[in-house]
């Protein structure tokens, strides 16, 4: 047995783990160091080195029921093999620690994550297709298909075959972009420009007599093709947007595929390769020969087959040869990559080796389950179009397909919800018919109503029922309500938002030890401590916070404390986040963030709340310390607030693991 595996195998076994100074002990003791060596290593006073050791051979004695203490430790375990009970145990652990790696699938999928899966001969085609001159690439599948994922590998092909690389977002774009054509192909042409860093030259090229369109044609023709060398790849995202604004999208879709029809004739616009990413069926009346989704390749992403679930599972190293597993996952969401890799995630990491698939499958049409967050998304968007929302209705409630009027069909397979064969519809897979048969039923009787609405009597939610009852902050159920609400604020506004999840270091010890009572004195005294901090100012940054119209009164340690919440806007929550979890969320970037939960940190500390445990050693401080888990973004149409929380929850588990007592950004 190598010093390795001994430590890898107390780490598994010990429901704590090992702290740093155990380790170096133990590693140190190996190698035939002394304790004196030791201490002047880590930098503790022998005396502590000295009683965390006894610990530690009382530890393995127990361990392997022998004894074992530090000029024997060597020489007794490195003979043996481990058994194959200890063995598995290992094997867990690892695989719980590789939880640490795992990406959470928010987003594009990165160039070097070993999480991507093709789609032969999708990948392929589009590779080839840039190659040729003046080509367009048109790529139309629902939101969390992998379009984004598929563009960044188009780009990186495009890169390394020299060409030059334009990607604009049209989401990114102001409203007031949008006001007139002139406007728009104003920015559209300066966003260009800007991307492949040549001088904005609108001026120069503009000319009114002759119009937008024809200025923006010259523009790229006589100024950015000309300046440039190689071919140029443009890529075009959420052209839904321009969906939006039938008066432009009806000038400027003409337009692109003139530009297409030019490469036939004129040599500079054979530079050109645009690829176009959209979500939705376009319903802005063009004629057929006006249309550029007409033309080119196009390309719809596939769902996942079996074989390619398998693979996946494999690189989160689950074992689903047999293909079962896979069946039974696809059986519930079909071979939707998103919720495909959304149910590996958990099945794998965050301690996910407490969960199996059956679980998680009877789970996941409940609110409750994996896919909540997601799935209330398209509640809120249904409750936005009455009209939708009543022929999803009956698409999820009948037993065969349902006929639909095209447009209502068109618009339910663009949000992804529905498979559509000519203009029958049928759910996308079986968990949208069994969650959102449940939600819809559950509201049939009520109105409908606008998503501003909902945030505005969300903001009335701080009542009794959404307090912790003991610390007299937001409970679990209210923030993630409020969640939801300041995530699509965000997503209007563009703003960041943060989240600090603070835990309380070595506390189930601490109630074990000193009892129920003053546990959760020490759970009040901490809540108030958190809440004080954000409620004074942090140098010159600007931050409001939560107000109500209501006032809950806060008792602990002999004092009183006031919980305002204010009906109007606010931009800081605490809540009690779990048993000794607590929530800080707030509308400020990551730099404020860290200064909060820093002060946090230090205020807990200076509460000086005494823990000493009889018989443990090797423990950081004699008083009650957090941990605090740091992450900010800036939330988009495209991820879920889970994101945030994941993000966060993955700090707090690095601040934890290098030791305690410390915030981590993540």
């Amino acid at each position: 047995m190598t010093i390795d595996e001994v430590v890898l195998l107390l780490k598994a076994s010990q429901v704590n783990g090992l702290t740093t100074l155990q380790e170096m002990i133990l590693r140190s003791s190996w190698e035939g160091k002394t304790y004196t060596s030791i201490a002047f290593e880590a930098h503790y006073g022998g005396e502590r080195v000295r009683k965390v050791a006894a610990h530690l051979w009382q530890l393995l004695s127990d361990f392997w029921r022998e004894p074992i203490h530090k000029s024997n430790f060597r020489q007794t375990l490195e003979p043996r093999r481990l058994s194959k009970v200890h063995q598995q145990l290992i094997k867990e652990f690892n695989r719980a620690a590789t939880a640490i790696a795992l990406e959470f699938p928010n987003g594009p999928v990165s160039l070097d994550s070993r999480f991507y899966i093709p789609r032969p001969p999708v990948e392929e085609l589009a590779y080839a297709e840039i190659t040729e001159p003046g080509s367009v690439i048109c790529i139309r599948s629902p939101k969390k298909m992998g379009k984004s994922s598929l563009i960044i590998r188009v780009l990186a092909r495009a890169i390394n075959q020299g060409f030059r690389t334009v990607s604009l977002d049209f989401q990114q774009a102001d409203k007031a972009v949008f006001t007139s054509l002139d406007k728009f192909l104003r920015w559209f042409c300066a966003n260009v420009s800007r991307e492949l860093q040549l001088e904005v030259k609108l001026n120069d090229y503009w000319d009114e007599d002759m119009g937008s369109k024809i200025s923006c044609s010259i523009y790229f023709q006589k100024y950015l093709l000309s300046a440039l060398k190689t071919p140029l790849v443009l890529v075009l995202n959420e052209v839904d947007w321009v969906f939006e604004y039938p008066d432009i999208a009806g000038e400027f879709l003409p337009l692109v595929r003139s530009w297409y029809e030019q490469a036939k004739m004129v040599e500079m616009w054979q530079k050109l390769r645009l690829v176009l990413v959209y979500s939705k069926e376009i319903l802005v009346p063009l004629k057929l020969t006006q249309s550029p989704f007409n033309i080119g390749l196009p390309i719809k992403l596939p769902l996942f087959t079996t074989e390619q679930v398998q693979e996946l599972a494999q690189r989160h190293g689950l074992d689903w040869s047999d293909g079962k597993d896979a069946e039974s996952l696809m059986a519930m969401v079909g071979g939707h990559p998103y919720l495909i890799r959304l149910a590996l995630y958990h099945l794998v990491g965050k301690g996910g080796l407490e969960r199996n698939l059956q679980q998680l499958l009877q789970q996941a049409a409940t609110t409750g389950g994996i896919y909540h967050d997601y799935l209330k998304q398209y509640v809120l968007a249904l409750r936005e179009e009455p009209e939708l929302a009543s022929a999803f209705d009956e698409v999820i409630t009948a037993t065969d397909d349902v006929k639909l009027e095209l447009v209502v069909a068109y618009k339910l397979q663009s949000l992804g919800l529905v498979n559509l064969v000519g203009d029958h519809c049928t759910p996308a897979c079986e968990l949208y018919r069994l969650y959102f048969r449940g939600q819809i039923n559950s509201h049939e009787d009520l109105p409908f109503v606008r998503v501003d609405q909902l945030q505005r009597e969300n903001q009335y939610l701080r009542a009794l029922s959404s307090l912790d009852e003991l610390t007299q902050l937001a409970n679990h159920r209210y923030f993630h309500t409020y969640l939801q609400v300041e995530w699509q604020r965000a997503i209007r506004q563009h703003t960041s938002l943060s989240l600090i999840l603070c835990d309380i270091d070595y506390f189930k010890i601490y109630n074990k030890t000193y009892g129920r009572e003053a546990g959760d004195h020490c759970l009040q005294n901490i809540a108030n401590a958190i809440f004080n901090c954000v409620q004074q100012p942090l140098g010159d940054s600007s931050l409001s916070y939560a107000n109500s119209s209501k006032t809950y009164q806060t008792h602990g340690a002999g004092e009183t404390s006031q919980l305002t919440a204010q009906s109007q806007l606010s931009s800081v929550l605490v809540a009690r986040y779990g048993g000794e979890e607590f929530a800080i969320l707030t509308q400020t970037d990551a730099k404020t963030a860290v200064c909060i939960a820093e002060k946090v940190r230090q205020q807990v500390k200076a509460l000086a709340i005494e823990c000493k445990y009889p018989g443990i050693g090797g423990l950081p401080s004699e008083v009650l310390t957090v941990s605090l888990g740091v992450a900010s973004m800036i939330p988009q149409l495209d991820t879920e607030p889970t994101a945030l929380i994941n993000a966060a929850e993955q700090a707090l588990f690095q601040a934890k693991r290098k030791g305690r007592d410390r915030l981590v950004f993540g």
